[in-house]
C-alpha cells in the first residue's frame, strides 16, 4: 500500500469518527466518535492492554504480527455491541486485569503459541475490553460513531506496540521489550488484587 493511499485511509477514518461530532456540536449532543476514541487512552488498563497486544504480536512475528491485532479489533467490536446492548458479562474487571497479567507474562517470557491459540486468547481479552467500552458509552453518544472511535484508537495503540517492539529490536534494545512485559504483568497483578 502506498504512503499516499495510507494517508487517505487514515484521513477517511478520522472523518468518519469526527465529522458526526462536529455536526452535533451546536446542540450539546455528542456524536460519540470522540468519546469512543478517548476511552481506550484514558484508562491505564485499556491503554496497556492495547499496546501489549501490539508488542506481543510483533514479538511473535510473521503473519501473527497482523493477525492478532485484527482479531482483537474484530472481537472487541462484538464485545462493544454486547456492552451497548446491556447483555450481562460476568467477571469483567477481573478479566481485564487478568488480560494485562497474561499478556505481560507472554511478552516477558517471549512465549510463542500456535496462531489459533494466540487468536483465541487475544479474542477472549478483546471481548472483555470491548464490552467495557460498550458499557461505558455515554448515554447521548451515537453507538456506531462511538464504536468507530474506540476501534480507531485501538488500532493506533496496537500499531504503537508493534512499532515499539520493532524499533527496540532493531536498535539492540530487545531486553526492554521483556521488561515492558514485566511492567504490564505487574500492573495486571496489582489490578487483580484490587478487583
Amino acid at each position: 500500500m502506498s504512503i499516499t493511499l495510507q494517508y487517505r485511509v487514515v484521513f477517511s477514518l478520522l472523518c468518519l469518527v469526527f465529522v458526526p461530532d462536529l455536526a452535533y456540536a451546536h446542540t450539546g449532543v455528542a456524536g460519540g466518535g470522540l468519546h469512543g476514541m478517548l476511552h481506550p487512552v484514558t484508562g491505564l488498563d485499556h491503554l496497556c492492554a492495547m499496546i501489549a497486544v501490539g508488542i506481543w504480536a510483533a514479538q511473535t512475528g510473521g503473519r501473527t504480527t497482523w493477525i492478532l491485532p485484527a482479531t482483537f479489533v474484530s472481537i472487541m467490536a462484538l464485545g462493544g455491541w454486547l456492552g451497548m446492548a446491556g447483555i450481562p458479562l460476568p467477571y469483567l474487571e477481573g478479566g481485564i486485569a487478568a488480560s494485562l497479567f497474561v499478556l505481560g507474562v507472554m511478552i516477558a517470557a517471549a512465549i510463542r503459541l500456535p496462531v489459533y491459540v494466540s487468536m483465541a486468547l487475544v479474542g477472549g481479552f478483546a471481548l472483555l475490553h470491548g464490552y467495557a467500552h460498550g458499557v461505558e458509552m455515554p448515554q447521548n453518544a451515537a453507538g456506531l460513531n462511538y464504536a468507530l472511535g474506540f476501534m480507531f484508537s485501538t488500532i493506533v495503540l496496537h500499531l504503537t506496540g508493534i512499532g515499539l517492539a520493532f524499533s527496540l529490536d532493531k536498535t539492540g534494545h530487545k531486553p526492554y521489550v521483556r521488561m515492558a512485559g514485566v511492567a504490564i504483568a505487574a500492573l495486571g497483578g496489582a489490578l487483580c488484587f484490587a478487583s
